[in-house]
């Protein structure tokens, strides 16, 4: 005896199905996975029914929000409430690179993909140490291989790298002709000053100095 077809969840349903996987994901959410996990295989639906989640954390001034970010939807804290966040979290949240790794990961960022070879021609510099820390922290993968001599590895960013910066996608990357070299400093301003560091994600203490070596 065949067994009668579920019928499909109604709207009020559905939005709850959908705030439970937004809420409980540890990562990003695509329209994709969420038919998939509802079994509703109208996307225009589902999105116009996480609209409705969002619009609704908005209207009640909510301490979450559904953010849409590295091609898919996930909630998450306001930044207004980030201090206690990173206070529970800290030593999880914390993620610190050297100089060196910041560089190689804006040449991947906005170069890839490509070698070891051509980032290291553009920072002049071994980068071996720096592009295993990356991938270490999944902020980039190996994307393929050149069709060249050699067939080398070719790098790119990954889906956590936009989780991390905030991207829905590398077209929200800043263009690049917007930056501009920083003047060089005065010889004794040069000396007094820190060396760069920068965390991508803050935490409670500033960051020690990250010597620039070449390959780290």
């Amino acid at each position: 005896m065949s067994q009668t077809p579920a019928s499909p969840p109604q709207d009020e349903e559905l939005r709850a199905q959908l705030e439970t996987l937004l809420f409980i994901t540890d990562h990003p959410l695509s329209l994709d996975e969420l038919r998939k996990l509802t079994k509703v295989r109208d996307a225009a639906r589902l999105g116009a029914l996480v609209g409705e989640i969002r619009r609704k954390l908005e209207d009640q001034q909510s301490a979450l929000q559904v953010l849409e970010i590295a091609g898919g939807f996930q909630m998450a804290t306001r930044p207004a409430h980030g201090e206690l966040v990173r206070k529970l979290f800290a030593e999880r949240m914390t993620m610190r690179l050297s100089t060196a790794a910041h560089e190689t990961l804006a040449i991947i960022a906005y170069k890839q993909p490509l070698t070891r070879a051509e980032i290291e021609d553009i920072r002049g510099v071994e980068v071996i140490a720096a592009l295993e820390t990356l991938l270490e922290k999944r902020l980039i993968k190996v994307v393929g291989r050149k069709e060249s001599v050699g067939r080398p590895l070719l790098y790119g960013t990954t889906a956590d790298f936009m989780r991390h910066f905030g991207l829905r996608s590398l077209e929200d990357l800043p263009p690049i002709d917007e930056f501009q070299p920083a003047e060089a400093p005065a010889p004794a301003a040069a000396a007094a000053a820190p060396a760069p560091s920068g965390p991508i994600w803050p935490s409670d203490e500033p960051a020690p100095p990250a010597e620039d070596k070449a390959g780290e």
